[in-house]
């Protein structure tokens, strides 16, 4: 564990669990997995060693069949669809998006059958009902949609708004550990603490789901590392904080076109 690490926040935000008599829930969601590296190797041991649950979001497009043969070895490790090839179709200007409204309907729900389709052959039941856009934004028309092809859950970055299109079930994550707009490297450690923190305490207001950590394992850094490690470290021996398999409330995939 990183000892100048500050835990105060989120040892404060847990006592506000026990106090309620519930105990917290974390997952974790990884993503852009498309092949065996060093870094998934290193992913796959650290989530093992501890027992953590984890749902790696891979590309379908660059999906190599070796990525099925490592992950069939994780006992704990599901698989959701991460889009189709994780390729931007907003203009110059907009928010980068694959699943928005810049192509017909039709278009992008079928690549996203195709991505199922390729996936459901290489990971067979390890393969999640969970849909996992590419840099976390879809258009409204796909949500409504997702049902038709099978789709039980999806998985974004941010808070769960109200008013949300419905599906079956939203699993987002709420503490992405890059810094995407500074080094792209892991955030400060304090800083996630505090944003653990206080995704926690929006969770138990919201009467107690679980808060998602969002992980890139192909552009950690040591400070990316060092704080999956911290933060498995500090919760390891404690009873008011643990990690929740999403795999319980998610079946395996449908047979969409039988």
């Amino acid at each position: 564990m990183t000892a100048s690490a500050d835990w105060a926040p989120l040892e404060a935000e847990l006592q506000h669990w026990a106090e309620a008599g519930r105990a917290a829930r974390l997952w974790l969601r990884d993503d852009d997995a498309v092949a065996v590296t060093p870094a998934l190797q290193r992913l796959a041991a650290m989530t093992r060693n501890a027992a953590v649950p984890t749902m790696l979001a891979v590309i379908p497009a660059g999906a190599e069949p070796t990525l099925a043969d490592f992950v069939a070895r994780q006992p704990l490790w599901r698989v959701a669809v991460h889009g189709f090839a994780h390729k931007n179709y907003a203009p110059q200007g907009e928010k980068k998006a694959e699943l928005g409204a810049h192509r017909p309907l039709d278009q992008v729900l079928a690549d996203i059958a195709r991505g199922l389709d390729w996936l459901d052959g290489l990971f067979a039941a390890k393969l999640a009902p969970m849909l996992v856009p590419p840099w976390n934004r879809i258009d409204d028309a796909v949500v409504k949609a997702l049902p038709r092809l099978g789709i039980e859950a999806l998985s974004v970055f941010g808070p769960e708004p109200g008013g949300l299109v419905p599906v079956p079930q939203r699993l987002n994550t709420h503490v992405d550990i890059i810094d995407w707009r500074g080094n792209r490297g892991g955030h400060n450690h304090d800083l996630l603490i505090v944003r653990l923190a206080q995704s926690l305490a929006q969770a138990r207001a919201a009467g107690g789901r679980s808060v998602g950590i969002l992980s890139h394992h192909l552009v950690h850094d040591a400070t990316a590392w060092g704080f999956l490690d911290a933060l498995i470290s500090f919760m390891g021996p404690r009873s008011d904080i643990g990690w929740w398999p999403p795999d319980r409330a998610l079946p395996a995939m449908p047979d969409r076109l039988g």
